[in-house]
C-alpha cells in the first residue's frame, strides 16, 4: 500500500504547487487510449451510415435511431449501476471487462443481417461502454489534484475526438479495400461495412488486457479525504441497484419503500409512457417512432426512479447530485450542446458524401482527420483555460462551458448551408474547436460538487444527460427531420434549437457554482454524511 500511496500522492514542485505524478500520467494516456477506442467503436458507424441504409433498406431515422437511441438509452441506464459499481469495486477491473464487453459486440455487429441484429448488437456496445467514463472519472479524480484535474479530464475526453476521427479513417479504408477485393461479398457473404466492424472491434480484447495491469489508487487520497473503508460486498450494492433501475425490477424496488412509493412509481410510469405514445403520434406512427419514444421514455422512467431510490438509500449523494441544482444545469447544459454536437458528428460524413457527393475516403481524410484535429484542440485548450480560470473566479469554468455553447453556431450555420465543400470542411473544423471545448469544463465541475465516494455515480449521472438528451435525440431529431422533409441540410439546420437551452442552463450553473462548490462537505455533513 506505500508504494501505491508513494506513486498516487500529488507532490509540490520547486514552486510549492501541487501537480500530479508520473504514474499518473502514465495511467490517463492508458484511459486516453481506452476512450480512443471507446469511440472508434461507436463512431464507426457514421462512415458506414450510407451503406448500411442502402443494404438493410433502412431510412435516415432509423440511422439515427441506431447510432443515437438504441446505444444512448442503454448506456444511460446501465451507467448508474455500473456507476455505483465503480463507486466501490476495482475500477480498473471494471473497466477491463467493460473494454471487453464493448469489443466483442462492436465485432459482433458486422455479423447483422437486418435493422433488428444491428439494433441488438448497439445495445451490447452501450452497455459495455457504459463502464468506461464512471471507472475513468473516477481513476483520473483521484489521480490528479483539482489544480490540474480539467486538464486531465479534458486529455482523457480528447480520445472522443481522437476515436470519431480515427474511425472515419480506418472504416473507409476498409469498406473501399474489402468491396473492391470482394464485389459481391467476400467469407461468409460479409460485405465491406460488417467486415470495417470486426477491424474495429476485435484489437479491444487486447487493450482490456493491458487495462487490468494498471494499480487500483486509494479514493480520495488526492484531497486528503479517504474512505474508512471499501464497500465489503459491491456486487450485492450492483445488483440492489440494478432493481432500483431497470425496468420492471423498478417496481420491486419502490414496493421495498412502501406503499406510497409504489404508487407514486406506477403514476409516474403512466404520465411517461403516455408523453411517449403522444410523440409516437406527433413523429407519425411508424416502427421506428415506436422503437424511439419507448427507448426514451424507459430512459426516463429509470433515471427517475433511480433518482427516488437514491434519495432513500443515499441521502448525502442525492443531496449533492440531485439536490444540487447547479450540479444538474451543468449536466442539462452540456446534454444540449451534445444534442447538436453527436448529432454533427454523426451526420458530417454521410452528409458531406451525399450532398456534395465524394468519396468515403475524401470524407475520412477532410472531415475525420481534422474533426479529430479540431476536437483535440478544443479539449485541450478548453481544459487549460478552465483551470486558469478557476484559479481567479470559482466559476470560471462555466465561461468556458458558455463558450462552447455560443461560439460554434456560427459556423454550424455555414456548414450545412454552403454549397462548397471546402467550405464545409473549414467550418467543420472550426465548429468542432469550439463546440469541444465545454467538454473539460463541465466535467471538472461535476466532479468538484460531489465526495470521492461518489465520483463514479456523479459521473453516470453527467453522461445520462450527455447521452438522454444529446445522445437519444440530437441524431434522432436530425435524421427524423430529414427523412420527413427529405433535406439533410434541414434536418441539420433544426438541430439549433438546442443552442438557447444550453445557455441558459449554464449561465444559471456560472451564477451558482462557486456557492455549492464550498458547501460540499457542509451540505453532506447535513445530509448524514460521516465526514
Amino acid at each position: 500500500m506505500q508504494d501505491i500511496t508513494d506513486k498516487i500522492t500529488p507532490q509540490l514542485n520547486a514552486n510549492g504547487e501541487v501537480k500530479a505524478t508520473g504514474y499518473a500520467w502514465y495511467v490517463l494516456t492508458i484511459l486516453m487510449l481506452v476512450y480512443v477506442l471507446n469511440f472508434v467503436d461507436r463512431q464507426i458507424m457514421s462512415i458506414l451510415a450510407n451503406d448500411i441504409k442502402r443494404d438493410l433498406g433502412l431510412t435516415d431515422a432509423d440511422l439515427g435511431f441506431l447510432y443515437g437511441t438504441a446505444f444512448g438509452v442503454f448506456y444511460a441506464v446501465f451507467g448508474i449501476p455500473l456507476g455505483k459499481l465503480a463507486d466501490s469495486w476495482n475500477r480498473t477491473r471494471l473497466l477491463s471487462l467493460g473494454l471487453a464487453v464493448w469489443s466483442v459486440m462492436t465485432a459482433v455487429s458486422g455479423l447483422a443481417k437486418d435493422a433488428t441484429g444491428l439494433t441488438a448488437a448497439r445495445i451490447g456496445v452501450g452497455v459495455g461502454e457504459a463502464t468506461a467514463s464512471p471507472s475513468a472519472y473516477s481513476l483520473i479524480s483521484d489521480w490528479f489534484p483539482k489544480s490540474q484535474r480539467a486538464t486531465a479530464l479534458s486529455l482523457y475526453a480528447s480520445g472522443l475526438y481522437v476515436g470519431g476521427g480515427v474511425s472515419l479513417l480506418i472504416g473507409s479504408q476498409v469498406v473501399e479495400r474489402w468491396n473492391a477485393a470482394y464485389p459481391g461479398g467476400g467469407p461468409g457473404g460479409l460485405v465491406g461495412w460488417q467486415a470495417a466492424f470486426m477491424v474495429v472491434g476485435l484489437p479491444g480484447i487486447l487493450m482490456a488486457l493491458w487495462v487490468a495491469t494498471l494499480r487500483e489508487p486509494p479514493r480520495g487520497l488526492s484531497e486528503g479525504i479517504t474512505d474508512a473503508a471499501p464497500n465489503p460486498r459491491p456486487f450485492k450494492a450492483f445488483f440492489e441497484e440494478l432493481v432500483n433501475v431497470i425496468p420492471p425490477l423498478t417496481l420491486i424496488g419502490a414496493a421495498r419503500r412502501g406503499s406510497g412509493a409504489l404508487a407514486r412509481n406506477i403514476a409516474v410510469a403512466v404520465v411517461i409512457a403516455s408523453l411517449a405514445y403522444a410523440m409516437i403520434i406527433v413523429t407519425g406512427n411508424a416502427f421506428t417512432s415506436w422503437l424511439q419514444w419507448c427507448a426514451v421514455g424507459i430512459g426516463v422512467y429509470a433515471v427517475w426512479s433511480w433518482g427516488t431510490s437514491l434519495r432513500h438509500s443515499d441521502p448525502a449523494a442525492f443531496t449533492l447530485i440531485w439536490g444540487t441544482p447547479s450540479f444538474l444545469t451543468t449536466t442539462i447544459g452540456y446534454g444540449f450542446i451534445a444534442f447538436s454536437a453527436y448529432a454533427i458528428s454523426f451526420w458530417s460524413a454521410p452528409y458531406a458524401e451525399s450532398v456534395f457527393g465524394v468519396s468515403k475516403s475524401e470524407v475520412a481524410v477532410l472531415v475525420g482527420a481534422p474533426g479529430a484535429l479540431a476536437g483535440f484542440l478544443g479539449v485541450i485548450i478548453g481544459g487549460r483555460l478552465s483551470d486558469a480560470l478557476r484559479k481567479s473566479n470559482p466559476g470560471g469554468r462555466l465561461l468556458v462551458a458558455l463558450f462552447g455553447a455560443i461560439a460554434p453556431i456560427g459556423p454550424f450555420l455555414l456548414m450545412f448551408t454552403t454549397a462548397d465543400a471546402t467550405t464545409f470542411y473549414i467550418a467543420h473544423f472550426v465548429s468542432g474547436v469550439f463546440a469541444s471545448a465545454a467538454l473539460g469544463a463541465c466535467a471538472a465541475t461535476t466532479q468538484d460538487l460531489v465526495l470521492p465516494r461518489m465520483r463514479g455515480i456523479a459521473t453516470a449521472t453527467f453522461f445520462i444527460g450527455t447521452t438522454l438528451i444529446g445522445l437519444a435525440l440530437g441524431p434522432y431529431m436530425a435524421g427524423y427531420v430529414s427523412a420527413v422533409t427529405g433535406s439533410r441540410t434541414t434536418g441539420m439546420l433544426s438541430l439549433l434549437v438546442a443552442a438557447p437551452i444550453a445557455i441558459g442552463c449554464l449561465i444559471y450553473s456560472y451564477r451558482a457554482v462557486p456557492k455549492a462548490a464550498d458547501t460540499v462537505i457542509e451540505r453532506a455533513r447535513a445530509a448524514g454524511e460521516p465526514i
